[in-house]
């Protein structure tokens, strides 16, 4: 019997991503507008600084520029998150980072669904910040009740999708032809659907308690809420959106403009108020609007260490003691000068920020190094001869505050229940079916590796898996 020859994860990732880019294209016109104007600016900012051209092709991340995204979506119930793992794991993408949204009033937690390696990183680094509803968290013990029930009638994933997930768990991959089928099948979870699950009135119930609720419960599936094209002037992308007929959110989440960029910021254009029909008690079908769906950018800049992390935490909860920002923007510039103002005693140089151990770098030999006996000496001393040189790792991952605001500004600012934070990542994991992956830990591994790489004379550094 002729063995099965099965196509990559990395492969099926990428043919997931572009169809899911074709599909929200297609659904959400504007997100089009959207990724050509991230390509002008990158166009622009790449021409103007060949240096930063230059090391992005020597660290592979040139290519990943203009392809990059991840998307966003939000589950009902603790089983559709467990088979949603399955099927992510087919195509390469593992779960990193637990997210308590609640912190921000928002009633979900969360994980990144993600490549891990260096290698699966430069083939195709989509991925999905997936949220799950927290119905622990709804005060009306009626309502949480109907919640559940409605969830729990729907099937989120087609039987070809779950046949062709188990075909690839028990056969060690799919072949290119059930490949084909299995991101086609797939796709279909993550389409958007006009004709709501629930009446008007369960519709109006849930958008009172808080809008996401009312988005989750309401439809046969999570439709993808957003997709994120990477560029490299989140500036100049917020600067120019109105031009192009899109409407950006007053605030850049996340840090402030920086010469050496941190963690990540992010931005988008604001939530599409988008027809839907609810199906009435005498059967008819009644119209009516639903406001979910957006299209985000991000900049992403270095990998913070734990004592970063702790800084940047700390100077961002200094800036929103000042001015904490309003989701309809009414109060955006006092809030911009205030984190520029906590953000002045963070580094701003890539060496300060090295020496000081705030951030993560990728090590490897300069031409003067490369021959030479790296196996002794500190890492300060090999930087100082020229013979190793440090490049930032790039910020893989997400913020919670940073994810709030961006649900927040496309939801709404009034919502009747407030949330008391409650963070549970042992019962998310539980859900989940296994352990989230450390972000810390895993930058760490990188670090080491590309280190320890150096100094045995490997040629490239692979990222630790």
């Amino acid at each position: 019997m002729k063995e099965k020859t099965v196509v990559s994860s990395d492969d099926i990732r990428s043919a997931f991503s572009a169809a899911m880019s074709a599909m929200y294209r297609s659904e959400v016109p504007a997100y089009g507008t959207l990724m050509d104007l991230v390509a002008e600016v990158n166009a622009e900012a790449l021409a103007k600084d060949p240096d930063l051209a230059a090391r992005l092709a020597e660290t592979d991340q040139l290519s990943r520029i203009s392809d990059e995204r991840h998307g966003a979506i939000r589950l009902g119930l603790p089983s559709e998150l467990a088979m949603m793992r399955r099927v992510f794991a087919v195509m390469g993408m593992m779960p990193v980072g637990y997210y308590d949204l609640s912190t921000a009033g928002v009633p979900v937690h969360s994980t990144a669904f993600r490549p891990v390696g260096a290698a699966a990183l430069s083939g195709n680094p989509f991925r999905v910040f997936t949220s799950l509803l927290r119905l622990d968290l709804i005060e009306d013990t009626a309502l949480r009740a109907e919640a559940e029930r409605i969830l729990s009638e729907r099937q989120i994933f087609t039987p070809e999708a779950i046949a062709l997930t188990e075909r690839a768990e028990a056969e060690g991959g799919l072949s290119a032809e059930e490949a084909t089928r299995f991101v086609e099948a797939v796709l279909e979870t993550f389409r958007w659907h006009d004709k709501a699950i629930v009446s008007p009135e369960m519709y109006r119930r849930l958008h009172d308690t808080h809008r996401l609720i009312a988005d989750v419960v309401s439809f046969k599936g999570p439709h993808i809420n957003h997709l994120t094209p990477r560029t490299l002037d989140i500036d100049a992308v917020q600067a120019r959106m109105p031009a192009r007929g899109i409407e950006p959110k007053a605030v850049i989440e996340g840090p402030p403009t920086r010469a050496c960029p941190i963690l990540l910021r992010q931005t988008s254009f604001k939530a599409l108020d988008e027809p839907v029909s609810f199906q009435g008690t005498d059967g008819t079908w009644q119209p009516g609007s639903h406001t979910a769906r957006f299209g985000e950018i991000e900049q992403r800049g270095i990998a913070l260490t734990p004592k970063g992390r702790a800084l940047y935490d700390r100077l961002l909860e200094e800036s929103r003691k000042i001015v904490r920002p309003a989701a309809d923007g009414s109060n955006a510039r006092a809030y911009e000068a205030a984190l520029a103002s906590a953000f002045a005693t963070f580094p701003d140089s890539w060496e300060e920020i090295r020496a000081e151990g705030l951030g993560y770098f990728r090590y490897s030999p300069t031409e003067l190094g490369r021959g030479a006996d790296l196996s002794t000496g500190s890492v300060d001393a090999l930087l100082a001869e020229g013979l190793i040189q440090a490049d930032p790792i790039v910020y893989e991952d997400f913020l919670p505050v940073s994810a709030a605001g961006i649900f927040q500004s496309n939801l709404g600012d009034a919502a009747a229940q407030d949330f008391t934070a409650s963070p549970s990542q042992k019962r998310f994991e539980t859900d989940l079916g296994q352990s989230v992956l450390d972000e810390f830990d895993h930058y760490a591994a990188i670090e080491a590796a590309s280190l320890e790489a150096c100094r045995s004379g490997a040629a490239h550094a692979e990222a630790a898996e």
